[in-house]
């Protein structure tokens, strides 16, 4: 029996055109007053040359990308998982993602429900090797990210705490003796935390309590009741 082999660009194509269902997502943001129909009008060519089939057309016009929510991006999202098209056809990858973390969870998102992605202007097609590869780049390039985001935080507090500053929540003030008093009187600590509107681990901190020991007794106690 004859066994034909396929060369890897052939099934990269077969597996391209197999989308035939696109959905076009364009934005121009407030930061400059172009018209979204340039980038419309390169989208549409790119499918009626692929042949695809375009479901609809989500376009922002006058939003920013770093805006948190974009209500025609949100629609696409919600349609992507009713499975209303094969593929996210976009001009660029920054008109799509709001940050590098936004871009792979989107792009991560859509390739679960089994949706591609192709940027025109950047030649990534998830739906390819080759794309699915440079998808992986960039998911290692926001975990990059978010290490050097990290790595800087440390240092911030590493830098503070060496010059003598405080870091963190301020503790509560609270008066050591008065609590004590109380505690003579019959209160339990519970009561007393209540009152004072602090944690019970504050108020063991405060009286020179060994936590441990003082949280069991107080739990062997409250359980007793």
């Amino acid at each position: 029996m004859a066994c034909h082999t396929v060369a890897p660009a052939a099934v990269a194509s077969q597996q391209s055109e197999h989308l035939t269902r696109v959905a076009i997502y364009a934005r121009v943001s407030t930061s400059n007053n172009q018209s979204p129909e340039m980038q419309l009008a390169e989208l549409r060519e790119y499918a009626g040359r692929r042949g695809f089939q375009i479901v609809e057309e989500f376009v922002e016009a006058g939003v920013s990308g770093s805006k948190e929510s974009r209500p025609q991006l949100n629609r696409l999202m919600i349609d992507a998982q009713r499975r209303r098209f094969d593929a996210v056809l976009v001009w660029k990858l920054d008109r799509f993602g709001r940050s590098l973390k936004h871009l792979v969870n989107s792009l991560a998102e859509l390739e679960a429900r089994g949706v591609a992605f192709i940027s025109l202007r950047d030649n990534l097609d998830l739906a390819t090797p080759s794309g699915r590869l440079m998808f992986q780049i960039i998911g290692a390039m926001a975990e990059f990210e978010r290490a050097l985001i990290q790595e800087r935080v440390r240092a911030g507090i590493r830098n503070a705490r060496a010059k003598g500053k405080a870091w963190g929540r301020p503790r509560a003030a609270i008066d050591a003796a008065a609590v004590e008093e109380l505690r003579a009187a019959g209160r339990s600590w519970r009561s007393i935390a209540d009152d004072m509107g602090v944690p019970l681990t504050t108020l063991f901190r405060a009286t020179g309590r060994d936590l441990a020991i003082t949280w069991r007794n107080t739990k062997v106690k409250e359980r007793a009741l």
